[in-house]
């Protein structure tokens, strides 16, 4: 996935090169707007359906949405995409993006629901481009979106910061947990330090196996984002590493291999 989006991003801007303008008008904010977005809509949805399993990581209830929360959940989508963004602060931003990334990877998987993977969904095979990453998904200011653009071209674009990767949440097992609550600009910083302490301290974030330590494929797939090299990696799992997982990183100096469950994060069967 990673690849094929590096391959698109330059052929785009090759060809296009007046698009990254298109692009850099989501750096637009206001610092002095300490507004919230309501995400009430999408928190009620996640207290619902959203649930924490055994091992750690949270599945979605997709089988048991009932019409009236389906409904709800178009609705709130419908109400980001009336919302002026480029007038709120960062942080503010920061927690919408993430929110509206995650809310319509939902409505995505609903309205393909049953299916065993994200990566099922789409007309191509997900070596061929396929999958559902590069579809429009929502309209924001007149541009309409795709899960690609908002966690790509817009907020690791425009943020910079490995954390992002804690908070888009792809529907799949190998991923950082979906939150049971939605992200808020007010709070978050302290949800982004927890999300990734919880995913890294968690055998999808780090594990031992026989030849060595295998990390997940996130700190290989999104290196640049990590320091860009392997010691970038360890530094940033070290970080957030608590016992036991910390003494066992510090006599630990390369990475054996990386892993990824695409298996959708269904509660069904968990």
């Amino acid at each position: 996935m990673n690849w094929l989006y590096r391959q698109k991003a330059l052929l785009e801007k090759r060809l296009f090169p007046g698009r990254a303008q298109r692009w850099r008008r989501w750096k637009q904010h206001d610092s002095a707007n300490h507004a919230a977005i309501d995400h009430a809509p999408l928190a009620r949805l996640f207290s619902r359906y959203v649930r924490p399993a055994s091992d750690g990581a949270t599945r979605v209830a997709y089988g048991e949405f009932e019409a009236a929360d389906i409904a709800a959940l178009e609705s709130y989508l419908a109400a980001c995409a009336r919302v002026a963004i480029s007038s709120f602060d960062r942080a503010e931003q920061f927690a919408f993006w993430a929110n509206v990334y995650n809310a319509t990877t939902l409505r995505l998987v609903l309205r393909n629901y049953p299916v065993t993977s994200i990566r099922r969904i789409g007309l191509l095979p997900i070596w061929l481009g396929g999958g559902p990453w590069n579809k429009p998904v929502i309209t924001v200011e007149g541009a309409a979106l795709s899960l690609n653009d908002i966690e790509h071209r817009i907020l690791r674009r425009n943020w910079r910061d490995p954390l992002i990767h804690y908070a888009v949440n792809c529907a799949s097992l190998g991923c950082p947990n979906l939150r049971p609550t939605p992200f808020s600009g007010r709070a978050l910083s302290a949800e982004l330090e927890q999300a990734a302490r919880d995913f890294v301290n968690s055998p999808r974030g780090v594990r031992f196996e026989p030849d060595g330590l295998s990390v997940c494929s996130i700190y290989v797939w999104f290196k640049e984002d990590f320091g860009n090299s392997d010691s970038g990696v360890f530094e940033h799992l070290r970080r957030y590493a608590t016992a036991p997982l910390a003494g066992r990183l510090a006599g630990i100096g390369a990475i054996a291999r990386h892993h990824y469950d695409w298996r959708l994060n269904d509660a069904a069967g968990s």
